[in-house]
């Protein structure tokens, strides 16, 4: 019986390394994100990856996803990302507005348009990419951070109210993770203060936290896996991080 995972902001990053290991599990992968000519190239590479063009932040795209789906055994919600360092007091609610459109209306939009799908077959999924700054704080980074906590707020409610239907709902909620793209786009583009971030420490890839989503969703159907929170060994907490 083939099993069908839609992954989200799969152009890259975390996204790209849990479409290519849910197709190494055996998953018809649709692989969604805005950036269609990565996701070409993804799809090429990797048997069983199916590219489509997907922006969270529409409700027409992401409708048109839903229409070209039936059955769906998993969704990763996994679009997301961070927009500056900046203090409260001078954040820019543009940067805020666009945090939270991705990494907390993109999880409704998405989960809202593929629940049927995810019920009509023998039982579904979801899987949301957290991150700790939904469960921590730190300074510099209250729009990621409020962002995050309101996925976790949406992921811990969804749970509650599809109690008794066929639909897990998991949290996947990384530490520090090294990929070409989440700190240079937070830092607009400055390479150093990216680079900065990762100075020293062995940090987690892309890789690692596609293993925790694949571990998640091939579990036996009646174990759902609520919250799995994975750091690295250098990092205690998102503002305490040995660095050698």
């Amino acid at each position: 019986m083939t099993r069908t995972a839609v992954v989200t902001g799969a152009s890259s990053g975390i996204g790209a390394a849990t479409a290519r290991r849910l197709a190494a599990e055996g998953f018809d992968v649709v692989a969604a994100a805005r950036r269609r000519d990565r996701l070409d190239e993804l799809a090429a590479s990797v048997p069983g990856i199916r590219p489509v063009t997907l922006d969270v932040t529409s409700p027409a795209s992401v409708a048109s996803l839903a229409d070209s789906l039936d059955d769906v055994s998993v969704v990763v919600n996994n679009a997301g990302g961070a927009i500056g360092v900046e203090p409260v007091e001078v954040a820019d609610p543009a940067d805020w507005q666009a945090m939270y459109d991705t990494n907390v209306l993109g999880v409704l939009r998405v989960t809202q348009a593929l629940l049927p799908a995810l019920e009509r077959g023998a039982g579904g999924h979801i899987v949301v990419t957290g991150s700790i700054a939904g469960h921590l704080v730190y300074e510099g980074g209250a729009g990621y951070t409020a962002a995050k906590h309101a996925a976790t707020a949406v992921v811990e409610t969804l749970r509650l109210e599809l109690n008794g239907r066929p639909v897990r709902v998991t949290e996947i909620a990384p530490g520090l993770v090294h990929t070409e793209e989440f700190s240079l786009v937070r830092m607009r583009g400055d390479q150093a203060a990216a680079d900065a971030v990762y100075a020293g420490v062995k940090a987690l890839t892309a890789d690692d936290i596609a293993d925790c989503i694949a571990f998640t969703v091939t579990r036996p159907a009646h174990v759902n896996v609520d919250l799995l929170v994975v750091k690295p060994l250098a990092q205690a907490a998102p503002h305490k991080v040995a660095r050698g």
